[in-house]
């Protein structure tokens, strides 16, 4: 495959995005081609203060709609960053010669930041520079499935409550009815192995 990917996988918390990137890196590697995963929240000076606050280690406000226009803001930057910077960026990585696996995009701050019209209008300014990837693999699941996946983990992140996924489910539907550019919709209650299978079955059509 001569051409180098960006791959963005997107789904509300427990949809197995993390699961389906390393399958999908392993078979990249597999097939003698270099790959990484690179999520968003980066791995940089903003994405980590964007985990923090995610964990209500950091605190910015008791105001839920000003927590999420805060976040909105630090998502973007840190997209900014995820996409441009000459260390670990998307496209030194691409120009390196790597496909790029990405666990959520602009998308997420779409899904996770917005609850009005006038809300989406202000996230969508906020990233409409930002590219398209290569493939958009959304993961659909319910938020009582997400919920139980994501039951036994150790620290719960301030998104994860039933009323609030279930929002963000609606907001990905929403997102992906219109979206113009490659798209793989798949439902993410499926087994992992036919979910990988449907995934590398959309590849050589990019």
């Amino acid at each position: 495959m001569n051409q180098k990917l960006f791959i963005v996988l997107e789904g509300i918390d427990g949809s197995g995005s993390s699961t389906q990137s390393d399958l999908l890196k392993d078979y990249f590697i597999a097939q003698g081609e270099k790959a990484v995963i690179s999520p968003e929240p980066s791995s940089g000076i903003i994405g980590n203060l964007i985990r923090q606050a995610l964990k209500k280690r950091i605190l910015f406000t008791q105001d839920t709609d000003l927590f999420d226009e805060q976040m909105a803001y630090l998502f973007a930057a840190d997209r900014h960053d995820h996409l441009y910077n000459d260390v670990d960026g998307v496209f030194k990585l691409i120009n390196d010669g790597f496909h790029v696996i990405s666990t959520r995009y602009y998308f997420s701050s779409l899904a996770y930041n917005c609850q009005t019209p006038e809300e989406f209008n202000f996230v969508s300014n906020l990233n409409h520079k930002f590219p398209n990837p290569d493939l958009a693999i959304y993961l659909d699941i319910p938020a009582e499935v997400s919920l139980a996946r994501i039951q036994d983990r150790s620290l719960k992140e301030v998104y994860e409550t039933k009323t609030k996924l279930s929002k963000v489910r609606k907001n990905y539907q929403k997102i992906f009815a219109d979206y113009p550019d490659k798209l793989l919709i798949i439902d993410g209650t499926e087994d992992k192995t036919q979910i990988n299978r449907k995934i590398i079955s959309a590849l050589p059509n990019l």
